[in-house]
């Protein structure tokens, strides 16, 4: 059964920014594929985190490869199926990634939350 929806209001819900990074015409990282990155790190592999965030396993696929061809070295790496099944992991490499993109988010939340706030009083409540 359905869960009735929260009232929002925009005093409690300040909007917040979110970082796309962009390489060529490519968005390398951003809010979504920073998502993808830690179900796939949950889950141990590509479809399970898709399903998990609701996506199908071709979106998945498809920002996990345009990630690992963005930057110099495998975010996630896929593991070959057999006994265990396969799978996929997040590698050190990914992890710094999310760990510095994170930090960015974080910085760029806070150097405008005055801004955020007044911002909200712009927009419409609930």
């Amino acid at each position: 059964m359905a869960q009735p929806k929260k009232a929002r209001t925009a005093s409690r819900e300040t909007p917040k920014p979110q970082i796309r990074i962009m390489f060529r015409k490519a968005i390398a990282m951003g809010p979504g594929k920073a998502d993808l990155l830690r179900a796939i790190d949950e889950a141990g592999s590509i479809s399970a985190a898709a399903r998990s965030l609701g996506m199908s396993y071709r979106r998945a696929w498809l920002l996990v490869d345009t990630m690992n061809q963005c930057f110099k070295a495998p975010v996630v790496e896929t593991l070959t199926g057999g006994k265990a099944g396969g799978g996929a992991a997040v590698t050190d490499f990914g992890k710094e990634v999310l760990r510095r993109y994170d930090l960015m988010q974080a910085k760029a939340a806070s150097s405008v939350a005055r801004e955020l706030r007044n911002f909200a009083g712009l927009m419409k409540e609930g």
